[in-house]
């Protein structure tokens, strides 16, 4: 199993679900709120005032899913969220040794 795990823009969230509601074999998502900042740029000079409030709201999604599924789920977040500007994101995979769904049992 892998673990897709993206930063986005909170504005692409609503497309990025159509999109992967729409992909076969995708088990559903955890989405969190979140705060980010870039690497500092090497040519602006900013003040300390700009480098304690540059940090924007983002959106961090969490995906557990086959492994044959990840690099379709990665495309699918790069292609919906991509706009060319910085900031837009960044998405990665890291392995899932082992993982359970917590499930009622039919008894």
């Amino acid at each position: 199993m892998m673990e897709v795990k993206a930063v986005i823009r909170p504005n692409k969230l609503a497309t990025l679900r159509t999109a992967l509601l729409e992909t076969p074999g995708f088990p559903g998502m955890t989405v969190t709120k979140v705060e980010g900042c870039s690497a500092p740029s090497k040519t602006s000079k900013a003040n300390i005032k700009d480098e304690l409030t540059d940090y924007s709201a983002k959106v961090r999604l969490e995906i557990v899913c086959n492994d044959e599924i990840a690099e379709v789920l990665m495309d699918r977040i790069v292609a919906v969220c991509q706009t060319g500007q910085m900031g837009d994101g960044v998405v990665w995979c890291t392995p899932v040794p082992k993982a359970f769904f917590i499930a009622k049992s039919s008894s």
